[in-house]
């Protein structure tokens, strides 16, 4: 790849596309826009269909916005980055805010993203009843959109990279997504929904003793091996929540499973009537 001038980078930098799907934020989109600025050469947003101020908003901070009716997370995100201006694209949820630090690691890596292959992960840390989590994940959000593509799953929508070609970038990607409790347990019904009905689209056979013991082992990682029980009724909460999180994607699994299962006995059934009429019909 030829060197290339950034806008904000100066010569020689290799220019960054943001890009962040939206649906409904008008609230807190605009931090996530802000906190590209260092090092982004442009934003682009792809609203689902706002029904508020989302779009508006966007477009006085000057990001290029596309509308594009919801067609799923993996689709919507593939739709914004290809329509992005550069290769390099950073991919920022609307409710996500770069640290200074982070920003500034970007900003004076432009010059050296020479070789697309490379991919870069940042630690990310939410929220959860007004108090930040100690325990992150590490997630690749800075990639070459010519050397990789968005998973095509239904949820946990990220570049398909293997991990020994990520780079670890410094600094903090802010994951402001704690709301109410009302909305993140709307929030958890949606993603168990895409978890278990991914689950059953790749074949994955559904077993009682991943119910049995997914939950009890998800709140003993989180609550403990992960620290939680430091943050109080907030840290409770969120393992507790991690509990009802893999009970619903079990039994979600298995409705899916014994509903398919049903279906395809009475077919069967059906199909045994229609012969055994056919036959009758014959006989007389």
């Amino acid at each position: 790849m030829d060197s290339v001038t950034s806008v904000l980078g100066g010569p020689g930098s290799y220019p960054i596309s943001a890009v962040i799907i939206a649906q409904d934020d008008e609230v807190r989109i605009s931090k996530a826009i802000q906190s590209c600025r260092l090092f982004a050469d442009e934003v682009v947003v792809i609203d689902g269909g706002s029904k508020d101020g989302t779009v508006q908003l966007a477009e006085s901070l000057d990001c290029r916005v596309f509308v594009n009716p919801w067609p799923g997370y993996a689709k919507q995100r593939e739709f914004g980055v290809e329509r992005a201006v550069h290769d390099w694209v950073f991919l920022i949820d609307t409710d996500e805010v770069v640290s200074d630090e982070l920003a500034q690691d970007i900003l004076q890596r432009k010059p050296a993203l020479t070789d697309r292959a490379v991919a870069y992960s940042l630690y990310r840390i939410g929220d959860f009843l007004g108090r930040w989590l100690d325990k992150g994940e590490y997630l690749v959000r800075l990639y070459n959109r010519k050397e990789y593509g968005i998973r095509n799953s239904l949820v946990h929508e990220m570049p398909e990279v293997e991990e020994e070609r990520t780079v670890r970038l410094n600094g903090i990607l802010w994951h402001q997504g704690f709301r109410s409790i009302n909305d993140h347990v709307a929030r958890f019904n949606k993603y168990t929904d895409l978890e278990a009905q991914s689950a059953f689209a790749s074949g994955k056979p559904f077993k009682l003793r991943n119910l049995l013991l997914r939950p009890p082992a998800r709140f003993l990682q989180k609550y403990f091996l992960h620290g939680l029980f430091k943050k109080g009724i907030s840290g409770f909460a969120v393992s507790v929540f991690w509990v009802m999180y893999e009970f619903m994607v079990g039994f979600k699994h298995y409705e899916l499973t014994s509903s398919s299962k049903l279906a395809r006995h009475n077919a069967q059934g059906q199909a045994e009537k229609e012969k055994k009429g056919e036959r009758s019909y014959a006989v007389q």
